[in-house]
């Protein structure tokens, strides 16, 4: 499974989730995402089949390694670029929704000097 813009998105919602606690369901996923549980469902079973993640006998969703580095690499690109974008005078929320928008397109070259910018800024 080649891992889409999508699925990125999953694995990011997923690492934040649980940041902030310890056991995370399909329904934190669909609060978290504002996604249907059906569509939230088939997207889980597709990332737990590829070894994004794993789902325990108490419906707990876990990262796999794979899945961490992936999320982990998302995540640390959204949170540089929303920086990056509020240092430049982008509003918070907008900063939010952009970096969401281009986090999954950027090359890792660009990313690395925007990030080492940012850290200049």
């Amino acid at each position: 499974m080649s891992l889409l813009e999508s699925g990125e998105n999953y694995l990011e919602a997923i690492l934040m989730l649980s940041k902030k606690q310890k056991d995370i369901h399909a329904i934190d996923i669909v609060n978290q995402l504002k996604y249907s549980k059906p569509s939230v469902s088939i997207m889980l079973k597709k990332l737990k089949e590829n070894g994004y993640i794993l789902i325990d006998a108490n419906s707990h969703i876990l990262l796999t390694e794979k899945g961490f580095k992936v999320a982990e690499k998302i995540y640390t690109r959204h949170t540089c670029l929303t920086e990056f974008l509020e240092k430049i005078g982008v509003p918070n929320g907008i900063a939010e929704e952009d970096a969401c928008k281009i986090e999954h397109d950027l090359s890792d070259e660009t990313f690395e000097a925007i990030q080492k910018l940012t850290k200049k800024i």
